[in-house]
């Protein structure tokens, strides 16, 4: 399975892209989101890939960190949920944010996905809220979900080099569901305190989400 992609970007459409790899091109297919972050054409690029196989087609999807990745191989889990649904869900919210939907169990946030409608965002939520915190806990992309025998790195020719990664994205989540973990908090308990306390406070450091996620999980009264 090809597992990642790297090399030239040679040009962009609507949906999907076309990497260079000495000579060989790779149509991919992205999300809005992962569009928007790539570089112009004719720089270098690295996605991370899911190959999808059907009787009459090949495509591939890519995604810039793989805990997105592992967000659409769980989202086209769910029934009624095709790639191109995962897609749209992910271009909507982000990795970050289908995972603090889930957590919250805030369909209606899923259903402004473009063709998603509500029975389907409340099937999302039913079916994968019990797996929203081993995702979340992954971080950035530093924990791996896929073993390395099941990933083939498809690597350039030394003219062409690849960006240095961008910096984990919610790894300070990922770091206070290990904090409240450590401290005995169901997974359940703790991915919903710490989605809400990064809803309220975007960009809050790990100790702040901590704290914010240690109230909400005080007992009331």
């Amino acid at each position: 399975m090809i597992g990642k992609i790297t090399g030239r970007l040679d040009y962009r459409a609507a949906d999907h892209v076309l990497i260079d790899v000495r000579g060989v091109g790779y149509i991919i297919y992205v999300s809005d989101r992962v569009m928007a972050s790539l570089p112009p054409v004719g720089q270098a690029v690295a996605l991370y890939t899911e190959l999808l196989v059907r009787e009459d087609l090949l495509q591939l999807f890519g995604f810039t960190t793989l805990v997105e990745k592992e967000w659409h191989r769980l989202l086209m889990s769910v029934q009624g949920v095709g790639a191109k649904a995962s897609m749209a869900i992910l271009g909507a919210l982000g990795a970050e944010g289908v995972g603090r939907a889930i957590a919250l169990a805030d369909w209606s946030s899923i259903a402004r996905a473009k063709g998603i409608g509500p029975k389907t965002a409340q099937r999302v939520i039913m079916e994968l809220k019990d797996k929203a915190p081993g995702v979340m806990a992954m971080g950035g992309g530093v924990a791996v979900a896929l073993g390395p025998a099941e990933v083939e790195v498809i690597e350039t020719t030394p003219a062409v080099r690849a960006p240095a990664p961008a910096p984990a994205a919610g790894m300070e989540q990922a770091d206070a569901l290990s904090a409240l973990a450590n401290l005995g908090y169901a997974p359940g308990d703790a991915v919903s305190a710490v989605a809400r306390a990064a809803e309220a406070a975007p960009g809050a450091g790990t100790p702040a989400l901590i704290r914010a996620a240690l109230r909400l999980l005080a007992p009331k009264g």
